[in-house]
């Protein structure tokens, strides 16, 4: 699972690239110390911010597939105790300010109930 997770890091998706690049790793966040590709359990993470217990996901096509398996996935990490907050590659790549505008305040939220 870490050989895997370590291959994705090195092949991230377009959106993956771009949320880490123009979001998590600007100013603003660099408090938010996040981990790409993150084993959990028996799923691989997207982002995971271990300080506050949460998971970013960037969602892919919505096939009824991928939304049981999104459901399934999301279902397991809560079980853990982790809070899961997601994307679709659509809004990463086409509204960014959009995601920026929505993860903060989430972040500085969850930051302040710690």
């Amino acid at each position: 699972m870490t050989a895997l997770a370590r291959q994705n890091r090195g092949n991230p998706t377009p959106a993956e690239r771009m949320i880490w690049r123009e979001i998590l790793r600007k100013r603003q966040f660099a408090r938010f110390k996040f981990l790409r590709q993150k084993p959990i359990g028996r799923y691989i993470v997207d982002f995971y911010y271990s300080e506050l217990q949460l998971v970013m996901e960037i969602d892919g096509d919505s096939h009824a597939q991928s939304v049981e398996y999104d459901a399934k996935r999301t279902k397991f990490l809560n079980a853990l105790g982790l809070q899961v907050i997601r994307y679709s590659n659509d809004d990463v790549l086409n509204n960014l300010e959009g995601v920026y505008d929505d993860l903060l305040p989430q972040l500085l939220l969850l930051e302040a109930k710690r």
